[in-house]
């Protein structure tokens, strides 16, 4: 009797243990609860509706411009756009690292970066080889090369924070920091881009509104001479629609002209230590 019992209770235990060893293989590796997929309604859906910082569709952000914002650099300048923040140093016009043959103009090298702390998931910086090749297109239009032959003059833009249109701060600070390294110029270059929010063109975009948008325009431009030195185009346009647009940008790139200017004339104006 003893023996059986034994047997039996040994049986059981072995019983248990097989479904709770096949409990376990079914349980989820992890017991963090699985979040819920948010749907967010587009904001430009209502009838009524208003930009998320309250400003009018072509209203644009408050700009504080800066130069002298690093010591070490031959030039620099410092852009706040909203919550857009930008910092560009130039160096040179210096001997050129790589050899080259003798040529009566210059080189001109752009690199646009963004800090690990940029964008709102941390993380994310690196170098933006596509911002920096639309940097170096709307800027080599409005630099006189020929005045510093067989040498090169470097732009580096530092992206700080990204609050959108990323991309015209960052080209509308290089111009800045360009002048105030004593770069000669054809003219200032200013640029402002559009988004396109359902039938609204929407001027200065944050990320919230670029994140919604079914295309976009970027005008660089040198508002003296009347030139455009770059323009971008992404979504479906139709022609109407692009010329709206970009006397919408014209006119805010005339107007934000002004404002680098005037920052220069105070930096020029301020005594100096």
């Amino acid at each position: 009797m003893l023996h059986c019992r034994a047997k039996q209770r040994a049986s059981t235990v072995a019983g248990s243990r097989v479904t709770m060893a096949g409990k376990s293989a079914a349980t989820p590796s992890t017991y963090s609860p699985s979040p819920a997929p948010k749907t967010k309604r587009p904001i430009f859906q209502d009838v009524d509706w208003v930009r998320p910082d309250g400003r009018g569709f072509h209203q644009c952000r408050p700009a504080f411009l800066k130069t002298g914002a690093v010591n070490a650099a031959s030039g620099s300048a410092y852009a706040e756009f909203g919550n857009t923040k930008v910092i560009v140093s130039v160096f040179g016009p210096r001997e050129s690292k790589k050899a080259m043959a003798y040529s009566g103009t210059g080189r001109l090298n752009c690199n646009v970066s963004y800090t690990t702390f940029a964008m709102p998931i941390r993380g994310q910086g690196s170098d933006h080889k596509g911002y920096s090749s639309m940097l170096h297109k709307a800027l080599e239009g409005a630099i006189i090369v020929e005045s510093f032959p067989k040498t090169t003059v470097d732009v580096f833009a530092l992206v700080l924070e990204s609050g959108g249109s990323d991309l015209p701060v960052v080209i509308s600070c290089a111009s800045l920091a360009l002048a105030d390294a004593g770069i000669m110029m054809y003219d200032l270059v200013a640029s402002v881009s559009v988004s396109c929010l359902g039938k609204n063109l929407v001027i200065d975009p944050i990320l919230e509104e670029e994140s919604y948008q079914d295309g976009s325009l970027l005008i660089t431009c040198m508002p003296s001479r009347n030139e455009v030195t770059q323009l971008t185009v992404n979504g479906e346009w139709s022609t109407p629609r692009v010329h709206e647009a970009m006397q919408i940008c014209l006119e805010a790139c005339s107007k934000l002209a002004k404002i680098i200017r005037s920052c220069l004339k105070e930096t020029a104006s301020a005594p100096k230590d």
